[in-house]
């Protein structure tokens, strides 16, 4: 592996606006998933997206490796995981400042091969007062070797009956539109062909900030307010039409939260504190 210490501390400075159109848009993608507020919880994650030109993309539809991150040896993208702190709400016409910048990547050795995990840092501001500060972890990992068996995962561990859930419906259409609400051109999740025979999923795979908006989102209703901070890790892939709950339990001053499939594994893990 190269070393990519002279990466570390690259970023970007953008500038985006809370628009009432975004708003209704985001609210109409995901209205049986969202707290009262008057900005969704999760809509950030639809600002200052990367654009760049089609010349610009790689093969899975994200920016060329080399121009927003490094050239890296391995061509597989996963959304890991991340963190949240949220810090003052945003509301409808603020013009947001969004300072991204590299943090951290650091290559592991994982059971199934090599991964590479990049942490990246982005503070959202209005006004020059900061609203959030979240951390992206994503993943590089190799394409799946053809004829070697699709990796298995443990069933949900059993935790009692949640404080509160709901089922998360995911279907080609909602995909669609959260991809394009948010700019992600990450092919796996709207062109099927391309994630089965390419990148070795069983369809079209749902989102990780989109089960991760779900999850805020029930932290919000339990706590009854917006969380200070909400963590979470992507297990398992959740393939569209698959059927999956959002659940959230006590854990001492912590909500547990997670996206299940019943009978089958956990999704997505997360952890949120009032």
């Amino acid at each position: 592996m190269t070393d990519y210490s002279d990466w570390i501390g690259r970023g970007s400075v953008r500038h985006d606006h809370v628009s009432e159109r975004l708003v209704d848009q985001f609210r109409a993608t995901l209205p049986d998933l969202l707290a009262k507020a008057e900005v969704p919880l999760g809509l950030f994650w639809a600002l200052s997206p990367d654009a760049l030109p089609p010349a610009e993309l790689g093969r899975d539809g994200h920016p060329r490796l080399g121009i927003t991150l490094p050239e890296l040896p391995l061509p597989r993208r996963m959304w890991a995981g991340g963190e949240v702190r949220f810090l003052a709400p945003l509301l409808i016409g603020d013009r947001v400042e969004r300072e991204s910048r590299i943090e951290r990547i650091e290559p592991k050795q994982g059971s199934t091969g090599a991964l590479i995990f990049i942490s990246v840092r982005h503070n959202y501001r209005v006004g020059g007062r900061e609203c959030i500060s979240e951390r992206q972890d994503l993943v590089y990992r190799a394409d799946p070797v053809p004829g070697e068996p699709a990796p298995t995962y443990p069933a949900a561990p059993d935790l009692g009956t949640p404080v509160a859930d709901f089922p998360l419906v995911s279907d080609p259409v909602r995909l669609f539109r959260f991809s394009a609400m948010t700019f992600n051109g990450h092919r796996i999740h709207y062109d099927a062909d391309y994630a089965r025979q390419v990148e070795g999923y069983g369809g079209l795979v749902v989102h990780g900030p989109l089960q991760a908006v779900a999850m805020m989102n029930l932290a919000a209703q339990v706590l009854g307010g917006v969380p200070s901070v909400f963590s979470y890790r992507g297990l398992s892939p959740l393939i569209a039409g698959q059927t999956a709950t959002v659940q959230a339990h006590h854990d001492g001053d912590w909500l547990a939260l997670r996206v299940v499939r019943p009978g089958g594994p956990v999704t997505m893990a997360g952890r949120a504190r009032g």
